[in-house]
Formats: C-alpha cells, structure tokens, sequence
C-alpha cells in the first residue's frame, strides 16, 4: 500500500483530534506495515503449510499430527521473531466419521439414501447400526419444527427411531429429548425452504446415531409413517475422544498493554482436507504481520498488538471460546478490538467486510459499540485505493463471536465460502457468477493454488492497513476508555459454530 493511501484512510478513520497524528505516522520517513508485508513472504508461509499438510496425512485437522506441527510452526516462527509465545492448551472433544454412512428405508418398500446428497451425519452422532420403525414428532409442527419440548415425546415407543422436522431450537435440545424418550436413532430432516441435508453440530456427543437427510427425504418418511408405518435402518460409524489442541498467542513487546488489539485466525483445517485458504489465508497473513509489524517505529505502534492463532476453530469456534472464558475480567477490559481474518484468498472472491453496524440485519448477537467503526475503518481503506467492497453477515460463523458476545468490538475481512456468486458480484469483482466463493470450500482441493493472488494481495494490504490505523489508536472504537465491556445478559449459542449449524 502506498503511503498517501495510507494518509488517506487514516484521515478517514480517524477523529479530527489524532488526524495530525496519523498523517505524521505516514510520513516518508516512517515506515508502511502494508509495504512490509508482501504477498511473497505470506505465500512463502502458505507453502510451508503445505507441507506439513501433506507430511501428516493431508490435513491439520485439530487432535491430529498436521495441525500439532502446524501449532509448532506457528511459536517457532515467532520465536525467530523476536517474541516468546504463549502456547495454550486445551482438551476438547475429538469427533471423527471413521467409514461412510448408511441410511435406508428397509420397509414397506427397500429404499437407499445416498450420503451427502440426501443426508448427512450430525458432528458428534454416536456410532451404531440401527433398525426400527420410525415415529414421527409432532408432525403437525409448522415453522418452528420440532422436538423442541419434551411433551413433543409423549407416547414415543421406546426403541424406535425418532422422526423429527428441523428448526425452533437447537440440535442438542431435539436429541436430549429424543434421547430421555428412549429413541435408538434420531433423524432431523431439513425445513423445507432450505436445500440439500441437514449439516450441523450437536455440540457435544451422543451415544446413539444422528442423521440429517433433506427435507424431501423426511417428509415422504413421515407420510409413509403415518400410512401404514416405516421401519428404517440407520448406520454411523463415529470416534470420539477426549484430544487436545492449542491457541498460540504472541504480543508486540511495544505499545500500551492497556489498550490491547487483537488479530485473530484459526490454525487449523477440516479433516477433509489442508486448508490453505481456510484457514492457511489468514494465519499466513498475521504471522507474516507479526514478523513485520515491530518495524514501525515507537510512536507507530502506541497500542500493544497481540497475534493470536485460534485451535480447533472447524470443532465449533473452541479455541478461541477457551481463550475469552478463561481471560480475567481485568484483562478482557483491556482488550480495544478484535480484527479477525478467517478466509482471505477465495479464487472467486468478493471483498467482503464484516457487518459490524447490522446494517443488513444478519447478525445473532448485537454488535458492541465499536464494531460498526470497524467495519467503516475497512470500507474508506478499500475506498481509498477504489476498490468495492461489501459486507459480510456478522453472524457468529468464526472466532469473533467469543469476543462480541462479552461486549468486545470486533470486525475483520472475509473473501467468501460455500455462498455463491451473483451476477452483480461478478460485474465488480470478476470470477464466475453461479459458482461458490470458494469451490473448495472444505474439501481436499483446498490447497497452495486455491486461491486468487490479486485479491489475495488486497486484502493482505487491507489487514495491514487497518491494523496499522488501530495501532496508532483506537479512538473512532472505544474513546481509549477502559470501562467495563458492555456484554449480553447471558451469552447465546450462534446459529452456526464454525461451518457447522446449531439449529
């Protein structure tokens, strides 16, 4: 990024109070974070994930060699760096599919359901091999699904396999009462607005099958059980244990350790695959950040920045969770932001921005105070260099939602996943309307060359440049006060933990 860019997404980010501040900061002989930062050297760090991806079994899946070498990179690099990360730890849940999956309808007529098209299992679904009839739960149930109660259960024949619509609550709450009711299976199939099968997270494991087969597939079951009665056979073959994976947090030696900026990605990929984009982009990018970043002079960097490399992100944002649940309150106050940069580089990317002012209404929790200065602080550095830019739901699918929902403002950038592109998105941007953001979104083509470099370029530039801006001050978010965080009565489960949905 060249430096009268720079001066003028300063001068548009922040308040008229530090605006000389700023402008002195982009001075010729002041160094540029986004000149230091080059696409080279976060390429270079991109490869080496790689590597270790194809060294240890084709992933960096939380709980497996890739992603405990990945962690080991990660400290490594920094030490090298100057600094002395902490690596923390945390036990978690391990969840794996060991073989395929079966679903069927054994009578009155044999019928076979084909995995991943016409359902899937849910993450933490026990292993068994079940045959029974099935029974509906309250059917009649209209919007809101159901299963949500336990009355939804009353005359539920111990041993069958429960029948029940998605929607009105979470996952979890329709499996503890199909499970209290005595079910062999559970099957949630989709609503009927929403294609393909159901793919979601219980959140915790269960000792007994639990599939999502597409809102087709349960409807024609539920009739077919209401006239005359099904009896199906479900298969999984699951492996839970109790792993661990680890957080690897490094601060700036300089800056004011009372107003802290965290940079945050996740360190680890699906099982599926290695994850260059979800999540190498990212972390590729912050420790190519925190390598450079030191090379700003003192009155640069005035707020202590800390990197931090979430674990077990793919697992349902645990990682990142552990870190702000396990912070002192004295600590978590101290905390300016939160800038998190989860997916960077989509081949057929769109500029995207976190919605940190709601504006488009998708957000499950409301965003503190802050996050809408956030989001304008990315918007006027694109508008800077006349590039678009859009936004991006706020809706709890990565690792700032640990941080918004105990009141920390927080935004970041985004280049897209399994959503798809329109029409409008591909007369801005270029790339392929029709396809996803991402075509290897979660899959083992998520490699080195998945990816587009011009925006992968930008959007490097951008993060640097933001992150810049709010280390020289964080006035246009929080004033530089330090009162206590202004957090939700009681903190929510989101809609989606990681990629994976909750209800």
């Amino acid at each position: 990024m060249r430096r009268a860019a720079l001066a003028t997404f300063l001068g548009l980010s922040l308040a008229a109070t530090t605006l000389a501040a700023a402008q002195a900061q982009a001075a010729p002989n002041n160094p540029v974070l986004a000149d230091l930062v080059t696409l080279k050297n976060v390429r270079h760090h991109q490869n080496n994930l790689q590597k270790i991806s194809d060294a240890n079994g084709g992933n960096r899946a939380a709980g497996l060699p890739g992603n405990v070498i990945t962690v080991k990179y990660l400290a490594d690099q920094l030490k090298r760096a100057g600094y002395s990360p902490t690596v923390q730890q945390f036990a978690f849940d391990f969840w794996q599919e060991v073989s395929e999956p079966a679903f069927a309808q054994t009578a009155p007529a044999p019928k076979t359901f084909t995995p991943g098209t016409d359902f899937q299992t849910l993450q933490y679904s026990g292993a068994g091999n079940v045959t029974a009839a099935a029974s509906p739960v309250d059917p009649g149930a209209t919007g809101l699904g159901s299963g949500c109660e336990a009355d939804d259960f009353a005359g539920f024949p111990t041993g069958n396999i429960a029948l029940i619509q998605r929607g009105g609550c979470f996952f979890s709450v329709k499996a503890d009462n199909a499970v209290a009711a005595g079910a062999s299976a559970v099957v949630i199939y989709q609503l009927p607005d929403q294609p393909g099968p159901v793919a979601g997270t219980l959140t915790k494991p269960y000792g007994i099958p639990v599939v999502g087969p597409t809102n087709a597939v349960g409807k024609a079951l539920v009739e077919q059980a209401q006239n005359g009665g099904v009896t199906l056979n479900v298969k999984t073959d699951t492996f839970t244990e109790k792993r661990t994976a680890a957080n690897v947090i490094a601060d700036t030696p300089r800056g004011n350790p009372d107003n802290v900026v965290v940079l945050g990605g996740h360190n680890d990929s699906v099982l599926e695959g290695p994850g260059i984009n979800d999540n190498g982009s990212g972390i590729a990018a912050l420790l190519e950040m925190a390598k450079q970043i030191n090379k700003l002079k003192a009155k640069q960097l005035r707020n202590k920045v800390r990197f931090a490399f979430w674990g077990a992100e793919e697992e349902g944002l645990l990682g990142s969770q552990y870190y702000v649940d396990n912070l002192p309150e004295a600590e978590r106050n101290k905390i300016a932001l939160n800038l998190n940069f989860d997916m960077i580089g989509s081949p057929n990317f769109v500029r995207f921005v976190y919605d940190g002012d709601n504006s488009t209404g998708g957000s499950t929790v409301p965003p503190p105070a802050g996050s809408g200065a956030i989001e304008k602080a990315f918007h006027d550095y694109f508008a800077s260099k006349k590039l678009a830019s859009d936004q991006s739901a706020f809706n709890g699918r990565s690792d700032y939602n640990a941080f918004i929902t105990v009141g920390i403002p927080a935004g970041g950038l985004f280049t897209g996943a399994e959503g798809i592109k329109t029409a409008e998105q591909a007369k801005v941007y270029g790339g392929e309307a029709g396809k996803a953001y991402d075509p290897c979104y979660h899959s083992e083509c998520d490699t080195y060359g998945n990816v587009d470099l011009k925006g992968f370029d930008q959007m490097i530039d951008a993060a640097a440049a933001v992150t810049q801006g709010f280390a020289l001050s964080t006035l246009t978010v929080n004033g530089n006060e330090f009162a206590r965080r202004q957090a939700p009565a009681k903190r929510t489960l989101p809609d989606h933990l990681g990629h994976y949905a909750t209800r």
